[in-house]
């Protein structure tokens, strides 16, 4: 995979976090179900380690997908990455943490949608 579609992955995945935590989608009710106290931190770290890790994600995946993959088979790849690894992964520590069942589908929800959206760059650019 051309290192352009992995930077395009991780960027397009980046901007739909920052919708998808945002007051417009899921960010109220995130922050609700954290026990709303709003997070603290560098803005200038938060975004940009968290930039860092979709990044890696972005290229982990590009790598498990391979060059040329289809869309198809990248859209469904994304769904069982995003699904049943990170969203499944994310559930267990939930369930021992006595996080909610609606944290859940927010954050859960998140990582399928990233992943299936690099299956959609993958797909389509790769």
């Amino acid at each position: 995979m051309e290192i352009w579609v992995i930077v395009l992955a991780a960027v397009s995945s980046f901007l739909v976090g920052g919708l998808w935590y945002s007051p417009l989608l899921f960010g109220k009710a995130w922050n609700e179900e954290n026990g709303g106290v709003p997070q603290t931190g560098h803005p200038a770290k938060v975004f940009g380690v968290s930039f860092l890790f979709s990044l890696l994600a972005a290229f982990c995946f590009s790598v498990l997908v391979g060059p040329n993959p289809g869309l198809y088979p990248a859209l469904h790849m994304g769904l069982m990455v995003g699904l049943g690894f990170v969203a499944a992964s994310f559930g267990i520590n939930y369930q021992f943490a006595q996080r909610s069942f609606k944290l859940w589908l927010i954050d859960g929800g998140y990582h399928t949608a990233q992943f299936l959206l690099f299956g959609l760059v993958y797909g389509l650019c790769g």
